[in-house]
């Protein structure tokens, strides 16, 4: 029997894809442990939820590091210690940094909100995602979990969840129908991982 997924997060704003995901945990429907969030904005919503729901919760960034370096390595040291085996990033919105990508290399999920290699890359986030579907007239779109290595939106993809795009949509309509598959689909993919002891693909 596998042991419990040993899962870490990086968030920057809501977090949404970690709640469900601890959710997930607590309603005995996950077969992990969430061990800590790290957040580079003092003021997310992540962080607030995280500590009223009792999970550890640290703002660690290159303002309160010194540099952008330093927070870095003291993310990866913060989740090293915390017994972090595999990190989840929720909506974080900084490149990971090299130590950390080494330490967990092969070992950090991302999900994006179009269906890579379609969509992927710097300068395609948010409302700029959307709009290009829209504007190249795809009939569908959808997330995308990958792993993280060290180009924007590259590593190999672990599981995707397609939606239709409808008559009329707009970028925001667009936007809410990925949002709401993604933290299902995140459940489900560490759910599959966990059950099989999967090893994630490396390239």
């Amino acid at each position: 029997m596998a042991a419990p997924l040993k899962i870490g997060f990086l968030a920057s704003h809501s977090g949404s894809s970690m709640r469900a995901i601890i959710d997930a945990i607590r309603a005995g429907a996950l077969d992990a442990q969430a061990l800590l969030l790290a957040s580079n904005n003092g003021d997310s919503a992540a962080l607030t939820w995280a500590r009223e729901h009792g999970l550890a919760a640290r703002h660690i960034s290159g303002r309160t590091e010194g540099s952008p370096q330093a927070a870095d390595l003291a993310i990866a040291e913060a989740m090293t210690v915390a017994g972090v085996e595999l990190l989840v990033l929720s909506g974080y919105l900084r490149p990971v940094g090299p130590v950390t990508l080494e330490r967990y290399r092969g070992r950090i999920l991302n999900i994006h909100p179009a269906l890579l290699p379609k969509y992927g890359g710097q300068g395609m986030y948010g409302r700029h995602i959307h709009e290009a579907v829209l504007t190249h007239g795809d009939a569908e779109t959808g997330a995308t979990i990958h792993v993280v290595d060290g180009e924007y939106d590259h590593g190999p993809v672990v599981a995707q969840r397609r939606v239709p795009v409808l008559p009329g949509d707009t970028p925001e309509t667009l936007a809410a129908r990925v949002m709401a598959v993604e933290p299902d689909l995140f459940v489900e993919t560490l759910r599959d991982i966990a059950a099989r002891g999967a090893v994630l693909p490396s390239g």
